[in-house]
């Protein structure tokens, strides 16, 4: 958002910000109290209980850190040098991640291309911003075959809050695989940096030897036992962020977006996202480009037509809060070329 204001001379307040996949109406986390302020984190709490009762994992798989970011630079270097497979358009802080680490780096296009060989795969379930998704049965061969040869597939869960039912979390604990999870996506609460890196035990104490003591302060903490334990909240705002979900997909359709959707957010790959990224911003609604990578093109059911890969730039839009950032949006695309 920083950017956006410096190079349009727009204040923060006249923005409407789809830049991310940040659920816009997050969890409403109440005052900690004065301890949790005053006092240095309790890594005694009962933090790894209630996310494991959450994730549906055992504790000792559980591992506290400061967000995905963390884990995502400390990994590569816990991990033999090797080849490593990272999808072409993804989550970009994974790639250089390794490659710092002495990792080699070997061109992937994603899931559509197999599994490659590598001794490394990192894939994001659903992807960030693809929206692509890999079944938990092709996840769990992926997480077989790379263990076989002692290697690791990283599955990046940081959206799939929104869909639980997708996540491969039952597996937490096999060699060979790690699961990151976020609670700054769907419970909107990135500001705290805080998630979960769910491994095997000896990984993971080697991982929090790594991190070292304190990573998530005593707010944060309270903050994620909090939401993690308010299921209520939880069943709401899946049922909530669906329906949003779909309606941001229906109306970029309608307005000739080949776009592709999860709850959060929604991306499409089109030679004109430059411009739509331009014209929406010059209106005063941010969204997230990305350059020309190879990508597979959405059919026009909106499947993944795997034999149609084209090097296109693409955009992503998140969700507006409310019916004025709804209606502002759609006034938005209205003015946009399509052709």
């Amino acid at each position: 958002m920083g950017e956006a204001i410096a190079r349009y001379g727009r204040p923060r307040e006249d923005w409407l910000d789809l830049s991310t996949g940040i659920n816009p109406l997050g969890y409403p986390v109440p005052m900690p109290p004065p301890e949790a302020w005053r006092d240095l984190p309790d890594a005694f709490d009962d933090l790894t209980g209630v996310a494991a009762n959450y994730y549906g994992v055992p504790a000792n798989t559980i591992v506290p850190c400061a967000g995905s970011q963390a884990v995502i630079r400390a990994i590569p270097t816990l991990l033999p040098p090797g080849r490593v497979a990272v999808a072409s358009l993804t989550y970009s802080e994974y790639a250089p991640a390794f490659a710092r680490a002495g990792h080699t780096l070997v061109p992937w296009i994603g899931p559509e291309a197999g599994l490659p060989d590598v001794d490394y795969l990192v894939w994001v379930n659903p992807d960030n911003p693809t929206t692509r998704h890999v079944s938990r049965e092709t996840l769990s061969s992926w997480q077989a075959s790379l263990a076989s040869r002692g290697g690791m597939l990283i599955v990046d869960e940081a959206f799939a809050d929104a869909s639980p039912a997708a996540s491969i979390t039952s597996q937490v604990g096999r060699d060979g695989l790690v699961v990151l999870r976020s609670v700054g996506k769907f419970f909107g609460l990135a500001g705290i940096r805080a998630g979960f890196a769910l491994c095997p035990p000896t990984l993971g104490a080697s991982l929090a030897q790594t991190l070292g003591a304190w990573t998530v302060s005593g707010p944060a903490r309270f903050a994620v036992r909090t939401a993690l334990r308010d299921t209520a909240w939880q069943i709401a705002a899946r049922e909530r962020l669906q329906r949003d979900g779909e309606r941001l997909l229906a109306l970029l359709r309608r307005h000739g977006w080949p776009a592709l959707g999860t709850p959060l957010f929604a991306w499409t790959p089109h030679p004109l996202t430059p411009v739509w990224h331009e014209t929406l911003a010059a209106q005063g609604i941010w969204t997230r480009l990305f350059d020309a990578r190879p990508v597979v093109l959405p059919a026009p059911d909106a499947a993944l037509a795997t034999a149609d890969i084209q090097c296109l730039p693409s955009l992503r839009l998140g969700l507006p809060a409310d019916e004025s950032g709804w209606q502002r949006l759609a006034a938005g695309l209205a003015e946009l070329p399509v052709s």
